[in-house]
């Protein structure tokens, strides 16, 4: 498998090297830094990127200060870490991929699908821990510091064979060789280093990508209860314990995976409504105005019983009213289909006026004109609460706005709105002198 390197750009100007192999969906494999080398791991790990290449579009690249990125780029921060993978997916990710990592690679991976969900479809986690703490469980660990710190040569031909516990002497001098190819003693230590202040098991609870979680029994380094805290700390991760510590069947096991979420997704769209979607929404027109007038206890009272009054006639019409907290003193509702939808919203309008007490007796109010006073009399519909609706799958307003239209030498009166919401408005109703005397 001879992979095609081309290099990505950084928002800080760093080169990151990067292949990929295959076609299908994306698939990026966030790496365990400082070990990566891009044309040297589908050699050490023959079987792992085959297999992913024959069933992905697979992506893999060598992160700053490591491989055939930039060496002279010795940070490995976080910060760094989202900078080298953002490079990645803007250069090779296209829109939507899965994301998979193994050891030290997967802090920034759920960093990532934390903080870009809508990026990643998929996480895959192998071997992985949430702050390096998770490292102190096991002695290896303070034996892997206290080597490394001593004879190169001798620490990287070790790490697989005793460290990482792989029993063969040919592919242990392989990783040993291969470990040195990626990176030199100095950026090692400094990748360390930041490793310790990795701490992602905040952000590993606000995933929402479908996860997951593998973890070798034999693992030296990180014990299985490890992986387990990992899988219990995201929502609906699926956990498996496994012994490939060369990650052979890796493959195999995230294409299951994937293709059983992506059937879970589809069923689940399934089971939704389709077709045309109406949605209607009531309220009362200038609540605030109408409160100081009447008091609020008067104003909740008549509210409540409209509130009520809406329901029963959107639930005779086939809709349903969404709960929860909205803005104003309004009804919401959804209705699966066009008609349902304006039959309700017509309901609506009718009900809200069949449903209110008539309006009491007004006494007559005289306006001033020039030549004296004379009783102003006018004629207007007799209609109920002012209501708005939308519908989100016909692209225009239903239009069940109830506006007053008296007639006074063909000009509108302002204010009757608020009138009509206090149930007030009818015959008998007049302008107020302030009205009059525009007029």
């Amino acid at each position: 498998m001879e992979p095609r390197i081309q290099y990505a750009q950084t928002a800080d100007g760093v080169s990151i090297a990067y292949a990929a192999a295959g076609k299908g969906r994306t698939l990026i494999f966030v790496p365990w830094s400082p070990f990566t080398h891009v044309q040297r791991q589908p050699e050490v790990f023959p079987r792992l990127w085959e297999g992913l290449a024959e069933r992905f579009h697979f992506v893999w690249y060598d992160s700053r200060g490591s491989g055939l990125s930039d060496r002279d780029a010795v940070g490995f921060s976080m910060a760094a870490m989202m900078r080298d993978l953002e490079a990645v997916t803007e250069s090779a990710g296209g829109g939507q991929f899965a994301l998979f990592s193994v050891f030290d690679g997967v802090p920034p991976a759920i960093t990532y699908a934390a903080t870009q969900p809508e990026r990643v479809s998929h996480l895959i986690l192998v071997d992985g821990w949430m702050k390096l703490s998770d490292y102190y469980l096991k002695p290896a660990h303070r034996a892997d510091a206290a080597l490394r710190e001593q004879d190169w040569v001798l620490y990287t031909e070790t790490v697989a064979r005793v460290f990482i516990g792989i029993d063969a002497p040919v592919f242990a001098a392989a990783f040993g060789e291969y470990m040195r190819a990626c990176v030199e003693p100095e950026a090692l230590r400094a990748a360390y280093s930041s490793c310790e202040d990795y701490d992602v098991a905040g952000l590993a609870g606000q995933l929402t990508t479908p996860t997951l979680v593998l973890h070798n029994r034999g693992n030296r380094y990180l014990p299985v209860r490890v992986g387990q805290r990992l899988a219990a700390s995201i929502p609906g991760a699926r956990f498996l314990e496994i012994d490939d510590l060369t990650y052979q069947d890796v493959p195999r096991l995230i294409g299951d995976f994937i293709s059983e979420a992506e059937v879970e997704r589809h069923t689940a769209l399934a089971e939704v409504p389709s077709g045309t979607a109406v949605i209607l929404f009531a309220d009362i027109a200038d609540s605030t105005a109408l409160t100081e007038r009447l008091g609020d206890a008067a104003f909740r009272e008549k509210a409540r019983g409209l509130d009520a009054a809406l329901r029963a006639v959107i639930s005779e019409n086939g809709g349903t009213t969404v709960e929860g907290k909205l803005l104003g003193d309004g009804v919401l509702a959804v209705f699966t289909s066009a008609p349902p939808g304006d039959q309700g919203g017509a309901g609506v309008r009718q009900g809200g006026r069949r449903r209110r007490p008539p309006p009491p007796p007004r006494p007559p109010r005289r306006g001033r004109h020039p030549g004296g006073e004379q009783r102003l009399r006018r004629r207007r519909e007799h209609r109920g609460p002012d209501l708005s609706a939308l519908s989100s799958g016909r692209g225009a307003g239903l239009g069940y706005g109830a506006l007053a239209r008296p007639h006074l030498g063909g000009r509108s009166v302002r204010g009757l709105g608020r009138a009509r919401a206090e149930g007030r408005v009818g015959p008998g109703a007049a302008l107020s002198s302030e009205q009059n005397d525009r007029r």
